[in-house]
């Protein structure tokens, strides 16, 4: 299982509404795999078949910062990742703030 969770650190709470999707490369494409909203807590599982392959997050923040109606820097962004072991799970969460963004591999 893919998981995300998009915490706003400059308000201390939860990203929610925020689109995200996961997309698998082959070859030189990127393939949908699965899309939707962040929920009330900021969270999003991507419920897919896991195999062996690079895989890729696309945050929608922009829209999230222009609903907020706040000033912000970076629009949308993109996080790339591969998975190997198909066993565990991966947890892809998103330290958004209007002007700078992190990430880290949780469980």
């Amino acid at each position: 299982m893919i998981s995300t969770h998009i915490l706003d650190t400059s308000r201390g709470l939860p990203a929610t509404d925020v689109k995200v999707r996961l997309e698998k490369r082959e070859g030189t494409k990127w393939i949908e795999v699965k899309a939707g909203l962040t929920n009330s807590d900021g969270r999003f599982a991507f419920d897919c078949e896991l195999t062996p392959a690079t895989y890729q997050i696309s945050f929608e923040i922009e829209k999230y910062f222009e609903k907020e109606k706040r000033a912000f820097f970076f629009m949308n962004n993109s996080v790339v990742f591969k998975v190997e072991d198909i066993a565990r799970k991966y947890h892809v969460p998103l330290l958004l703030s209007p002007f700078g963004f992190s990430t880290y591999r949780g469980s």
